[in-house]
């Protein structure tokens, strides 16, 4: 085991910056990253950026040249997503649809729109591993929070913009929907989190909700970020918007074990990062090859912190700095290439790959200028902060 973090620490250590993104005019903060998973060597892979303008921006991958920017308008767009085995990149929008586009093409107008019901405002959204269905969580209104499901298969004898929900789930979460997040290899698992502090699995492919909900985790405090995590991804984590962490194993459903292997209030209090402290989760990163979920967090000043994870605790691996002059929000893992991409406040891409070290790169007073000019704040606005104390 020792050897094996000897790798990651290795690993990551030898990521250097092989490519940040051109200037934009209009500098936002870069709050989701997905990449194609197509296999087209001679066309490139793609980037999708969330920006938070509310649109979506796809990148050529090597060039980090922005190709096409899509807009949910009216609505605002939340979350990125590329299907599993095509070129199209979704996203929940406010309006009431989920908005599917094809990546390749500069149109404005999506290729497809999943639409909800009256008064639905998505804010988080996921495609199953075979691109079968999607799900997508709603803001609370009145008393509703609500998941949305549709069937996402491409018909060829029903070739119309506009796809009606299959149906939706409403009795398990109390309030706004913040994450959605399908199983990796098994379609019919999902999880969803919540401002109400609830992490929900199900198995859609049962009939009625309640019968479909395998079992309810409670981080006590509003989720910011879920994923899967360990071996055939049988475990889930979540983090907070007050930087809280916790680990479950579903293995132990059905034993007496229980079934919470961490549960941490506020990362930021049990870390001590060297030279540098914690300020803020990012997301979850689980290491197939080496089995081992890493917790990914950041400094104000734009330092990456990795972070192992154990049911004994967090331990810090390793830093990444030089990159990002502000805040860390997004990043993405790639597992055969051992690549890495992020995205912060200062509005800049990177790309970090392993190699030899190279000379740093020298942050432009642009993009310092273009950090400072927005507010230092989350994804989320302090009112969907809610605390909800188990009774």
């Amino acid at each position: 085991m020792l050897l094996d973090m000897e790798k990651i620490e290795e690993q990551f250590a030898n990521l250097q910056i092989v490519k940040r993104s051109s200037e934009n005019k209009e500098p936002t903060y870069l709050l989701g990253i997905d990449t194609s998973r197509t296999l087209q060597a001679e066309k490139g892979s793609l980037v999708a950026v969330l920006c938070s303008n509310g649109s979506i921006r796809v990148y050529d991958k090597e060039r980090l040249n922005v190709l096409h920017e899509f807009s949910g308008h009216p609505g605002l767009l939340n979350g990125v997503r590329f299907a599993n085995s095509c070129d199209r990149v979704y996203s929940a929008c406010t309006d009431g649809t989920v908005k599917c586009w094809d990546a390749r093409l500069a149109s404005a107008k999506p290729v497809q729109l999943f639409k909800g019901y009256p008064s639905n405002a998505f804010i988080s959204f996921d495609i199953n591993c075979d691109d079968h269905v999607i799900c997508a969580g709603t803001e609370k209104v009145d008393d509703d929070a609500l998941l949305v499901f549709w069937d996402a298969r491409i018909n060829s004898q029903d070739l119309s913009t506009f796809r009606d929900p299959l149906g939706t789930y409403s009795e398990t979460h109390s309030d706004d929907i913040t994450q959605v997040c399908f199983h990796p290899s098994s379609p019919n698992m999902v999880v969803s989190g919540s401002t109400d502090g609830l992490v929900n699995v199900f198995d859609v492919s049962v009939d009625n909700e309640e019968d479909a909900l395998v079992t309810t985790c409670n981080s006590i405090s509003s989720v910011s970020c879920i994923g899967w995590s360990g071996k055939d991804y049988k475990q889930i984590y979540c983090m907070t918007h007050d930087e809280g962490f916790c680990w479950w194993d579903l293995n132990h459903l059905e034993t007496d074990e229980p079934i919470t292997r961490l549960d941490i209030q506020d990362v930021r209090e049990v870390i001590n990062v060297k030279e540098d402290i914690l300020d803020y989760l990012i997301g979850g990163l689980y290491h197939e090859k080496m089995d081992r979920l890493f917790v990914v967090g950041g400094t104000n000043t734009g330092s990456i912190c990795l972070l192992s994870c154990t049911a004994a605790g967090l331990t810090p691996v390793m830093s990444l700095q030089g990159g990002h002059a502000a805040t860390v929000r997004s990043f993405h893992w790639n597992m055969q290439t051992e690549s890495l991409l992020t995205g912060g406040e200062d509005a800049q891409l990177l790309l970090w790959k392993p190699g030899p070290i190279e000379k740093t790169s020298t942050k432009t007073d642009s993009r310092k200028m273009a950090s400072s000019v927005h507010q230092r704040v989350r994804v989320h606005s302090n009112d969907s902060r809610k605390r909800k104390k188990k009774q």
